[in-house]
């Protein structure tokens, strides 16, 4: 596996990759790696002949009082993963090479963003937005893939791409998860023994919350129901328990149309967020 941090050489290699005929994927990330991450590349060695894997944490997706400083950094750790996992490349930028003195532009997404994390972090996605457009830019894949844990972020990536006329396959993979329903998150290493326990209840909720609504039952009391299971089990703040439409993510207040249930809350110091299709 390459391992590069300029954009020099970034570019001499994909230009390889081009000239041999390859087709590229492209896997973005922000480090810590962990299974939901590796079932990405492999989802992405299925659809390409080269995969690239960045590694940036992007700190204009980070709010004045989030965890940008704390946010785990496990390079050599995530690039024997990536190796082992069959990756071809890595792309290491350092942050002035992403955002160099002078830097000046933005790109920010309506519509898909105004609800769930849009409103609880301002900005973030405009800074998912930007970063991610720089790497189609710089990596130039024919395909990228992300997880479907951060649901809302695929979405503004697939409405980004679609608006600017990007030529980029963008592919959702699903949520990968342990044992006891949790979804695999970089975060969940700040939980302790006793949050951890606790955290499992968050896809309990949301689960029979979603096959209360799919059997028909009211919205809104499932969604109450949900929110006062989280809070027995100690999440505080809860930021959102709420049902969204599954393509433009409109709020819903009755289930019909293809829908997905959407979770944020506080566990301890560690802000957890999850999602389920309701079928």
């Amino acid at each position: 596996m390459q391992t590069v941090r300029d954009l020099d050489s970034l570019r001499v290699a994909i230009d390889e990759f081009r000239t041999e005929g390859h087709r590229v994927a492209l896997v973005p990330t922000m480090g810590a790696l962990h299974a939901g991450h590796m079932a990405l590349i492999e989802a992405a060695k299925a659809r390409a002949d080269r995969v690239v894997a960045s590694i940036f944490v992007n700190p204009k997706q980070f709010g004045p009082n989030e965890d940008f400083d704390a946010y785990p950094r496990k390079e050599n750790a995530d690039a024997a993963m990536l190796e082992a996992a069959g990756c071809a490349l890595l792309w290491l930028p350092p942050v002035e090479v992403m955002y160099p003195d002078g830097y000046s532009t933005n790109i920010s997404v309506s519509g898909v963003t105004e609800h769930l994390d849009g409103a609880a972090r301002p900005g973030h996605f405009d800074g998912v937005a930007t970063v991610v457009a720089k790497l189609f830019n710089q990596v130039q894949p024919d395909i990228a893939l992300f997880g479907e844990k951060d649901y809302q972020q695929l979405a503004v990536i697939r409405r980004m791409v679609t608006d600017l006329n990007v030529r980029i396959e963008i592919e959702g993979v699903p949520t990968q998860r342990e044992e006891d329903g949790l979804a695999l998150s970089s975060r969940n290493i700040y939980l302790s023994p006793e949050e951890r326990e606790a955290a499992r209840v968050l896809p309990r909720a949301l689960g029979e919350a979603a096959r209360a609504i799919a059997a028909g039952g009211d919205v809104a009391e499932a969604l109450t129901k949900a929110r006062g299971m989280l809070a027995k089990a100690g999440f505080d703040p809860i930021d959102y328990v709420a049902l969204h439409d599954a393509g433009t993510l409109d709020p819903l207040t009755v289930f019909d149309r293809p829908a997905r249930l959407f979770a944020a809350a506080r566990i301890g110091r560690t802000r957890l967020i999850d999602n389920l299709a309701v079928e």
